[in-house]
């Protein structure tokens, strides 16, 4: 499985779960992300491992751009904490006034599965994380 099929499946579902109010699955997804940001255990690296393939490649979707690494925590891992963190923020703290974050952050991360390209993770790259 690759970073981009996970982001295609994530936005999928996050839009799944807030068109049909489905919390609990938004819990599941928040503490999904929180989980493997924190362990650095990923579900893309887990199934490649049972399937005996080789890692999804950490630059799968930097554009083929030389970034300059300032430090060991990897971006896939700051993506995956900064997307609970604003799902949290969002739907939870609050969830009136910030009702388009989740909707717009559901459709940026299934763009990004789809084109295989996600500005986020592009931007936490520059930002020097590895």
């Amino acid at each position: 499985m690759s970073n981009r099929l996970y982001r295609l499946l994530f936005g999928l579902l996050l839009l799944i779960a807030l068109y049909f109010d489905l919390y609990p699955m938004i819990y599941a997804l928040v503490g999904m992300a929180v989980f493997e940001g924190i362990t650095n255990i990923r579900i893309p690296l887990l199934i490649s491992r049972l399937r005996g393939t080789d890692a999804p490649n950490p630059n799968e979707g930097s554009l083929g751009i030389a970034f300059h690494t300032r430090t060991r925590f990897e971006a896939e891992r700051g993506w995956r904490l900064l997307v609970a963190f604003m799902l949290v923020i969002s739907v939870f703290v609050f969830p009136d006034a910030l009702w388009f974050v989740p909707w717009f952050m559901g459709f940026a991360i299934l763009g990004a599965g789809v084109s295989g390209v996600c500005p986020m993770f592009l931007a936490l790259k520059w930002s020097g994380l590895r």
